[in-house]
């Protein structure tokens, strides 16, 4: 039988090395909005105090030994697909490394959204992220499993996160509701069933309500072949302007009067 994670991970290494060898720092950058872009915002790896904050949190998760009951209504992990699974195990595999929850934070910093939905709540790292790096923006996470949701809204307690608002089910469920809720939307981070199928589904769904200052941000874009699709096609949209693709996860703008450039940046 083939070993078929041995596989996935050959085709994610190749897929990396062709991305390092083909992006670019700021020093490729033509475009003055990507530039600074990079420049400011990418590539600002300054401490800052909310990151000991933050990361305070997640040391919390990886000493906790609780066994919850893992729901998964995506598309699975590579890793670990078993129900029952330890907290600390979740945080080791599940949660956004640091240096890629603390560019999240610096990029909706920039941004200063008045709204945001997190599609993917995990354990709540990422979300504290958000939440700081924007205060006063109402805040959506969505989150497909019941106890992994319950445990985030203890991170959020223990981390005096205020106005947070937590919403549990299928994400085909619960963000067209929130999609409705809204005038327009500001900052949509889509972190969860890596499908090509439901990614260009939320994609679709987000597109009503974008303005010349939203950003999308797709997570797992070389996750396998369905999501590298998935991201192909976005860029294509007559409606995306500018995307910058970190391997990691991928920026989209809507920004009109701007040339539609696609760009490869080292991260």
């Amino acid at each position: 039988m083939p070993n078929f994670a041995a596989m996935l991970n050959l085709r994610f290494a190749k897929d990396f090395v062709l991305h390092q060898l083909r992006a670019k720092t700021r020093h490729g950058t033509h475009s003055p909005f990507v530039y600074r872009l990079v420049d400011e915002v990418i590539y600002d790896f300054n401490p800052k105090k909310v990151y000991d904050l933050v990361e305070n949190r997640r040391r919390d998760l990886l000493s906790d030994n609780r066994v919850i009951n893992v729901t998964d209504l995506g598309a699975g992990s590579h890793l670990n697909n078993n129900r029952e699974k330890k907290v600390s195990d979740i945080a080791k595999n599940a949660l956004k490394p640091p240096k890629l929850a603390q560019l999240l934070y610096r990029l909706v910093s920039d941004l200063q959204p008045r709204n945001m939905i997190e599609l993917g709540t995990c354990l709540g790292i990422t979300s504290l992220y958000l939440k700081n790096a924007a205060p006063d923006a109402e805040l959506y996470t969505l989150e497909g499993c019941p106890q992994t949701s319950e445990t985030a809204m203890r991170v959020f307690h223990k981390a005096a996160a205020a106005h947070i608002n937590q919403v549990v089910g299928n994400f085909d469920d619960r963000l067209p509701e929130i999609i409705e809720k809204l005038d327009q939307l500001d900052f949509v981070f889509i972190d969860g069933n890596h499908t090509r199928e439901a990614t260009l589904r939320y994609f679709e769904w987000c597109l009503p309500k974008v303005h010349d200052n939203t950003l999308l941000i797709f997570d797992d874009i070389y996750w396998s072949e369905g999501m590298k699709e998935a991201w192909a096609t976005i860029k294509a949209h007559s409606q995306v302007t500018v995307t910058v693709d970190l391997f990691w996860i991928g920026l989209v703008y809507f920004r009109k009067g701007q040339v539609k450039e696609d760009f490869l940046i080292k991260f």
